[in-house]
């Protein structure tokens, strides 16, 4: 399977200038072939190819003075513009076609945009340095601050610089089997929640570091600080970058916590059971700030492929299993109940059940997993590459398996 591994890049203030250069021609291409082909569709013309595009937008342009200065970057991460082109449109088409989920007709990029990318691929030929420098072609060779080995060699690299104004250089890399741990014998249902934001089958209960709710006063301040500043000032853009680290920070936070949590639970646990929760339809409640501070979606997804690349199992079960209203001792349904009953007693056999851990203990159930070890057979199921970035450390840490 493929992954994608992150690193902080320190650039100097030339090679921030060339970045720009390269951010700036690669959205230029875009939105000229974008504006290329809904003239096309406008017109009722045939869909023009993507090689025809790349003619038209990089060789010929660069002969032309109004856009020479494309020859001023590498011309392949010209060429991924257009790729990403093509991709928003496949998205797009996929989604009508009922594919996949709906997504809107690629927009054009404006040279606003916070957060800017590019791609190179082994054509562009860049390389790692003996000094363990990325090179990249007509920028030069970047400081990058490694907090781990890469697992073999990467495929491309993605230049990122995000809202918060920071750079980060994203690899691409392919796992092979070597990676699967040995088999265990645990079995575990999660049921996840926001008072804990994980309830494990056997007990055991994660606290919610309730990230966003620690930072609310910290950010608070920032937001105020931005809004009183005139649009379009220095001093607006100075505030707006301190606002955007502030978000950064508790994002990083987050996803290291759903990196531990999730490598731990699969490095425990031959067989992992979670619920499918509509977030969408929570998001939509007005429970919506700590559902969105949880980050349950991310922390599933993190658990789906670490799974898939050790060797372990993952089952989603429905979401309308009626987990919190079954006894998982005698299996008696006792209806719905609101959620500040937190203990119960079961009208059939008695018994005192904790809200949550009964839950999970019914999710494992409902996956037909035993809340014991049984010895399940696993097999690795085929996921793809995961479309958020690993983070990394401003400190080395040792290195630890995700």
């Amino acid at each position: 399977m493929q992954l994608r591994y992150s690193f902080r890049l320190y650039p100097s203030a030339g090679q921030r200038i060339g970045l720009a250069r390269a951010f700036g021609c690669a959205r230029v291409v875009y939105n000229d072939a974008l504006r290329v082909r809904e003239t096309a569709r406008g017109e009722g013309l045939p869909f023009p190819k993507t090689g025809d595009l790349s003619k038209q937008l990089i060789t010929e342009a660069k002969s032309r003075p109004e856009r020479a200065w494309l020859g001023e970057v590498s011309a392949v991460v010209l060429q991924q513009s257009l790729r990403d082109l093509d991709a928003a449109y496949k998205n797009f088409f996929d989604g009508l076609k009922g594919r996949r989920p709906r997504m809107g007709a690629p927009r054009y990029k404006s040279r606003k945009d916070t957060r800017q990318a590019v791609r190179f691929t082994a054509n562009a030929r860049w390389s790692i340095t003996t000094g363990q420098k990325l090179r990249l072609p007509k920028i030069g060779d970047l400081k990058v601050k490694w907090s781990r080995s890469l697992p073999s060699t990467p495929s491309t690299v993605t230049v990122v610089k995000d809202s918060a104004g920071r750079y980060f250089a994203s690899f691409v890399v392919e796992t092979g089997p070597d990676e699967i741990w040995p088999q265990t014998t645990p079995e575990v249902g999660i049921d996840l929640g926001l008072g804990h934001f994980a309830v494990l089958s056997d007990g055991r209960k994660i606290d919610s570091p309730r990230f966003l709710r620690r930072a609310a006063k910290r950010l608070r301040k920032a937001q105020r600080a931005l809004s009183r500043k005139e649009k379009g000032s220095k001093n607006r853009d100075k505030v707006r970058i301190r606002v955007a680290r502030a978000h950064a920070r508790v994002a990083d936070a987050r996803r290291e916590f759903h990196h531990q949590l999730s490598t731990r639970l699969i490095r425990e646990n031959q067989a992992i059971a979670v619920e499918n929760l509509a977030v969408k339809g929570l998001a939509r409640t007005r429970l919506a700030k700590s559902v969105h501070d949880a980050g349950w979606s991310a922390f599933v997804t993190m658990l789906e492929y670490k799974a898939a690349r050790y060797g372990r199992t993952l089952i989603r079960i429905g979401r309308f299993e009626p987990t919190s209203q079954v006894c998982s001792q005698c299996g008696f349904k006792d209806g719905p109940k609101p959620l500040h009953v937190r203990v119960w007693t079961c009208g059939a056999c008695g018994a005192v059940l904790d809200r949550d851990i009964n839950a999970a203990v019914n999710v494992a159930k409902a996956a037909g997993l035993a809340v014991t070890a049984c010895g399940a057979q696993v097999r690795r199921a085929p996921v793809p590459a995961p479309r958020s970035e690993a983070g990394t450390h401003s400190t080395p840490q040792l290195p630890t398996a995700r």
